[in-house]
């Protein structure tokens, strides 16, 4: 049987009395901890960031490979979508 080790991370943060007061609404609102509410907000954060850098990181390499659209095309298939939308209402 391997060691278990648990490692907690205690962080201290400063809100103003607003965002405090809005924070423990939202969780008495939820029947949650105000806790929880600020670790899922950090973790959602976190998972964001990452997303958003691995696609800017994607849209420069097609940069790199010539994988891009001439303005002329941009606008094409902005209209394409907008009529398709409409069609559809």
């Amino acid at each position: 049987m391997g060691i278990v080790s648990t490692y907690a991370l205690f962080m201290e943060i400063v809100l103003t009395p607003d965002l405090e007061d809005k924070l423990c609404r939202l969780a008495s609102t939820q029947g949650r901890d105000a806790t929880a509410l600020v670790v899922e907000a950090v973790e959602r954060l976190i998972e964001y960031d990452a997303w958003f850098v691995a696609q800017v990181d994607k849209g420069l390499a097609q940069v790199e490979a010539g994988q891009t659209l001439s303005h002329e095309d941009v606008g094409r298939r902005v209209k394409a979508r907008i009529s398709a939308k409409l069609s559809a209402a």
